[in-house]
């Protein structure tokens, strides 16, 4: 019997997918110069040289046969290493390659960490905004998400967390730098964060994990430093994508690492192990993997993503917008003029605009625009903000 619940899924697209079909429909229609679309996280800068080097050297280096044939389930033991060896160097969190499990790039790395650590009746607490397919994740392993309102800035909110986190709750999932607001949290935070857990560990009895999603840590600006969780959690899983720092969304790449800090670490890892396999997820894509392995550590350039920060934020300042304060990722967070998002969204087609309401993120009230376009877009979608923006009769 077809199952009701997967096929709702596949009948109604996210908001974020819509708009982006939606966009090509109009572009097709109108020409592509004329749509101003802000709707999807796709990276406009090219992959790095590195990468290209790269796959130029394995194609002419690597036996063909052993090039696209399966590694081992959890992944090649070489890329492993390098990637063990890199995060300890780059961010001091120790790391061993024998808890690197190589995935399908991040959306694997969750689900699979998801379906290794929680059940029916578990609850997953989430930093509202956040990305919406964390709630279809969650609940596919067969857990309820707990939105946990964000502070006025889009950081944490601790009291608000520790209000959420009781005898239920399974796992957090933490995201920063954040998709939709942009905003980098503090190593403060996650010192007092993992402080936090420490003690509930100790008051419900049950420990708490933190799945720590970072597709964007390499993408931070105004000369900010990433702190990762795992360098102040033991209970962390480390769940990274190459998709955004080296323009890679279409390959399905990235990893999830076990912090060998984590008292049962093997048994954790054994569980993502046993996950991917449930989910059929072993054996990532093999020349990507040796990709990885290569270029592992390999930095974006962030002078056009910071550009466009820049232009877009102090451009729709300019206009009256409110606006979030971004320090890294490629997203710039809105506020509708009139406070209803949706209506917003909506009424920005009507000049071309194509931005994502903020409801599906929990935060309503604000939208989202993904910044990851051609310079050209930005400075000529001004004039369509300024006359939107009048259209409210501000």
């Amino acid at each position: 019997m077809i199952q009701n619940n997967m096929m709702g899924l596949g009948k109604n697209r996210s908001t974020i997918r819509e708009l982006f079909e939606f966009g090509r429909k109009r572009k097709a229609e109108i020409g592509a110069e004329n749509v101003f679309d802000f709707s999807l996280g796709n990276p406009s800068v090219p992959a790095p040289k590195a990468v290209e080097e790269a796959i130029r050297e394995l194609l002419s280096e690597k036996d063909p046969v052993s090039l696209h044939g399966y590694t081992s389930a959890q992944g090649d033991a070489g890329v492993r290493r390098v990637i063990a060896e890199n995060l300890t160097a780059r961010y001091g969190v120790k790391c061993d390659p024998d808890l690197v499990y190589m995935t399908c790039g991040a959306a694997a790395s969750l689900t699979i960490s998801l379906n290794a650590l929680v059940g029916e009746g578990d609850e997953v607490a989430v930093p509202a905004p956040y990305f919406p397919e964390y709630r279809v994740f969650v609940e596919k392993a067969g857990a309820k998400l707990v939105e946990v309102p964000g502070d006025e800035g889009f950081g944490l909110d601790l009291a608000a967390m520790e209000r959420a986190v009781n005898e239920k709750t399974a796992a957090i999932i933490l995201n920063s730098p954040n998709n939709p607001t942009g905003v980098v949290l503090k190593e403060a935070e996650l010192r007092a964060l993992a402080e936090l857990l420490k003690k509930k560990e100790k008051e419900t009895g049950r420990p708490v994990y933190l799945i720590s999603d970072e597709p964007y840590r390499e993408l931070i600006y105004r000369g900010k430093k990433t702190a990762l969780p795992a360098a102040f959690y033991p209970r962390t899983l480390t769940c990274y994508s190459y998709s955004k720092a080296l323009s890679l969304p279409g390959e399905r790449i990235g990893y999830i690492a076990v912090s060998p800090e984590m008292p049962e670490a093997g048994d954790v890892y054994a569980a993502v192990c046993g996950a991917g396999r449930a989910l059929g997820f072993v054996c990532a894509p093999a020349l990507f993997q040796y990709v990885a392995g290569k270029c592992d550590g390999v930095l974006p350039d962030l002078a056009a993503y910071d550009e466009n920060r820049r232009l877009l934020t102090d451009g729709l300042r300019a206009i009256g917008y409110e606006t979030a304060s971004p320090d890294g990722a490629f997203y710039l967070f809105v506020k509708a003029p009139d406070g209803n998002a949706r209506a917003f969204s909506e009424k920005a087609k009507e000049f071309e605009i194509l931005l994502v309401p903020g409801d599906d993120f929990g935060g309503p009230g604000w939208a989202r625009l993904a910044y990851c376009v051609k310079k050209e877009t930005i400075e000529r979608s001004m004039p369509a903000f300024r006359a939107l923006f009048e259209s409210y009769g501000a």
